[in-house]
């Protein structure tokens, strides 16, 4: 009887700590993409990071996205030249921008079931040293032991003190750009 007791204390005891070892997971990805578009009538600007790295917790739905702002690639050299200049992002001065954001219906996700989930994110943008909130949706994907987050949103330029008095860069260049954001996480 003693036996049965400690084999059944062992498997309720490693349920336990399973189930809190899950629910307080860190998710960490290497392998977090970020792209921004604009569109204007001179000519379409995209850039894509494949350097950003970002964490989740799966069990209070804060996350943080790091963006190496001079790890983004151009089609054409100029376009990353007026990027990176003291005239746009200034990213030596500014090398990073992050999101620390915050999943609000965290008890809606099941990470331990393979589903797609909306998320709701809040959370504040810093870009150029410049800080604003965000309030935008976000699609996980959970597959096997692999956690997707995507999403798309719109920023407004201004907003992070991203301005162009006058030239050329001034006309080519659309006020609000489109952020595509996807990271994967390994459970």
């Amino acid at each position: 009887m003693k036996r049965i007791s400690l084999i059944l204390s062992i498997i309720l005891l490693s349920a336990v700590t399973t189930t809190f070892a899950q629910a307080t997971a860190k998710l960490k990805s290497t392998k977090t993409h970020i792209r921004f578009f604009s569109t204007t009538p001179a000519e379409n600007i995209e850039a894509n990071n494949f350097a950003s790295v970002s964490t989740l917790s799966t069990a209070t739905g804060e996350s943080i996205f790091s963006v190496p702002m001079q790890s983004f690639e151009f089609e054409k050299a100029l376009m990353q030249k007026h990027f990176n200049s003291g005239k746009f992002l200034d990213t030596k001065a500014f090398p990073t921008a992050k999101l620390k954001g915050k999943i609000t219906n965290i008890t809606e996700i099941d990470f331990s079931k393979d589903g797609i989930y909306q998320a709701k994110v809040t959370g504040d943008l810093t870009i150029k040293g410049k800080t604003n909130p965000i309030n935008e949706s976000a699609t996980i994907t959970v597959k096997g032991n692999t956690v997707s987050v995507s999403g798309k949103f719109n920023i407004t330029l201004a907003d992070y003190g991203i301005t162009f008095v006058g030239g050329k860069p001034a006309s080519n260049i659309a006020r609000t750009v489109e952020v595509t954001v996807h990271s994967e996480y390994q459970q």
